[in-house]
């Protein structure tokens, strides 16, 4: 009686394979390459369906969410219109979208013309008498009289605060000068200044 021994490496060999005839003789089956496509079909079916039931839900929610149609919404086509004249009601349409479009805007001169408007803000501020709180009688003063009546009557001294004594490697800390004495004109504001300069100097000669 024979005995079969599983780890003997004679039962593992490969199966030999005739090549005598220079090509293969089985057939291609072509139930996996159906089942294959057939699978792909039904996949390609459903994510064709996916997309079109999520691209009807986005198009309610955005027509829900920008209210009822209106003429302004109708699409149009222009080819049609040819050279029109303005229409009063399409400028005051643009208007009342231009107002109520949120912020930030663009803004067509890199912001320079809102620093300068800012600037001009503070001067009124800085150099004029206004209101803090009219029921108080607080007033704002100009910044000349501060200067004059800081000069005149000194400002109020802090009570003294006690220092504790540096730990090791501490040094007493040095304050340094600052690099400018305050407030600085940009050169956008610099420009407009020489050229209202120019402008009523050119004013006076021509008088």
């Amino acid at each position: 009686m024979s005995t079969h021994n599983p780890h003997h490496p004679e039962d593992h060999r490969p199966e030999e394979i005739d090549a005598t005839h220079g090509y293969e003789r089985s057939d291609v089956r072509a139930s996996g390459i159906i089942v294959f496509l057939t699978a792909m079909a039904i996949f390609v079916a459903v994510i064709g369906i996916l997309a079109y039931g999520l691209g009807k839900v986005l198009d309610m929610r955005m027509a829900k969410d920008d209210g009822p149609r209106s003429k302004w919404a109708d699409p149009v086509d222009v080819r049609k219109l040819g050279n029109l004249p303005s229409s009063p009601d399409l400028q005051n349409k643009m208007a009342e979208l231009t107002q109520r479009f949120p912020t930030p805007r663009l803004q067509t001169d890199d912001g320079l013309q809102d620093v300068a408007d800012l600037h001009r803000r503070e001067d009124l501020l800085l150099q004029n008498y206004t209101w803090v709180d009219r029921t108080l009688g607080k007033v704002r003063i100009p910044i000349e009289r501060a200067m004059e009546l800081v000069a005149e009557k000194g400002l109020p001294v802090a009570p003294a605060v006690q220092q504790q004594p540096l730990m090791t490697g501490d040094t007493q800390p040095a304050i340094a000068t600052p690099l400018t004495n305050g407030f600085a004109r940009t050169a956008y504001e610099q420009e407009q200044n020489a050229s209202q300069t120019a402008e009523a100097r050119h004013a006076a000669l021509e008088k």
